[in-house]
């Protein structure tokens, strides 16, 4: 979603962006509360890989961790700015909560894959 946001506005589709950002919103903050609810009640699920590929693992988890904590407040900021047409801010946050919010929703994906699948 937030790929084929970043598509829409720099096609000029702005009704279609606004749909597919506040999509993208709504998706992340259910996903939140589920990860947060499943953690909360498993516990902690220990890597079991070693060597270079335990560094790489806990690499990519500390700044998933470390940006993942920052993408909240982003969003939100950039969805205020939005919400009162200030688009200049908008456009200038947007810029950062960006590629900080995709790269936490890719090294989400990695950090599972590597946990549970490798």
């Amino acid at each position: 979603m937030l790929v084929l946001g970043y598509c829409l506005i720099k096609a000029g589709k702005r009704g279609a962006h606004k749909a597919v950002m506040l999509s993208a919103c709504g998706t992340s903050a259910v996903f939140l509360v589920c990860y947060l609810y499943y953690h909360a009640h498993h516990g902690i699920t220990r890597f079991a890989g070693t060597g270079m590929l335990r560094t790489a693992y806990f690499l990519i988890l500390t700044t998933h961790t470390i940006l993942a904590a920052a993408v909240p407040p982003l969003v939100i900021t950039t969805l205020v700015f939005a919400a009162r047409a200030n688009w200049a801010n908008h456009r200038r946050w947007a810029k950062v909560t960006f590629p900080i919010w995709l790269y936490v929703s890719v090294t989400g994906v990695v950090v599972y894959w590597m946990l549970y699948r490798l």
